[in-house]
């Protein structure tokens, strides 16, 4: 593996789960392999499970990491090719990534989609930059568009559910279902489109996608998919719930329904298979998703979050092993 950008970039999905779970219960296994290398987790944005998670993760491996919040301990970039730098912008990607490049190992970026120019946004204009200009390894923290270290913890945890509760799900065709919920401000697609992309590549369930109308998310992420506007329908037996805001795609960034009968609650819940709740987190509780329900055994979040050391951990050993 030489980036980490999607599901594209892993060629045997089971074997890296693999990988995840074995690093679970011996996480130092490896702890000699990113012996005398070093990590740059570079943050456009905020972020909380994602640093942490890879910190730990490199760590663990006996990587050193550095972390460089642009927005606050370094210049604004520039991205566009061929800008007049006359403006905010003080140093351009590609200046600054080639000498990240001499710094570190592996790179880790972290950008969020300005939700306004759909057109920029799902052109990876930033992540694209640094591929292009730094000249090793680039692991995606978050992109405009896709959060794959998110989505890998997400399979991993579905996976180590499965595997820990065999009885219940054998002899079942297994339902996963994305239901979209209500927020207070229109969020990113990132999620929702990767953990959909990665639903899909792994194969293994049904696959529903359930949200308001003008909600749909873009058709290279979902085809696979079925999507319905009416949410008891999709809950009906299903086994994992994944929940998640996310803004509208085709009229880029808008919030049109927040409609709180879409919030996640007990008596929705008594509609599926016993299903385990997901969430990506952070969570506004009693919004997107009910205190009766996170508090719940159904729950899934804390487990879930746990994870991310573990999917970072297998992702950054590939690209470790892959390097020798």
């Amino acid at each position: 593996m030489r980036n980490f950008i999607s599901v594209d970039d892993v060629t045997n999905m089971d074997a890296l789960i693999k990988k995840a779970l074995m690093y679970k219960t011996n996480p130092f296994a490896d702890q000699t392999l990113g012996a005398n290398k070093r990590i740059g987790l570079i943050f456009l944005n905020p972020s909380m499970r994602t640093r942490l998670s890879t910190q730990v993760a490199a760590q663990n491996l006996g990587m050193e990491s550095i972390v460089f919040n642009v927005d606050k301990d370094g210049w604004a970039l520039e991205f566009e090719e061929e800008a007049i730098m006359s403006g905010n912008t003080v140093e351009h990607v590609k200046d600054a990534a080639p000498v990240m490049g001499k710094y570190f190992d592996i790179l880790c970026i972290r950008t969020f989609p300005s939700l306004k120019n759909k057109e920029d946004d799902y052109s990876e204009l930033y992540i694209k930059q640094f591929i292009k200009y730094a000249g090793i390894p680039v692991v995606s923290l978050e992109s405009a568009t896709l959060h794959p270290l998110q989505s890998l913890t997400d399979i991993i945890t579905i996976e180590e559910c499965l595997e820990s509760q065999q009885s219940e799900y054998r002899n079942q065709k297994l339902k996963i279902v994305l239901t979209w919920a209500p927020h207070v401000k229109p969020l990113p697609q990132c999620v929702a489109n990767s953990f959909a992309q990665w639903v899909n590549g792994w194969g293994k369930a049904e696959f529903v996608i359930t949200h308001p109308e003008d909600y749909e998310l873009d058709e290279q992420f979902t085809k696979g998919a079925t999507i319905t506007h009416n949410q008891d329908e999709a809950l009906k037996n299903a086994d994992f719930v994944y929940v998640k805001n996310w803004s509208t795609f085709t009229d880029y960034g808008k919030i049109y329904c927040n409609d709180p009968e879409w919030m996640l609650t007990n008596e929705k819940l008594r509609l599926t298979n016993h299903a385990k709740v997901m969430h990506c987190l952070p969570v506004r509780r009693n919004v997107e998703l009910s205190d009766e329900v996170l508090d719940s055994a159904n729950s899934v979040v804390t487990q879930q979050a746990g994870n991310r050391v573990w999917a970072a951990q297998a992702v950054l050993s590939e690209i470790l092993g892959s390097s020798k």
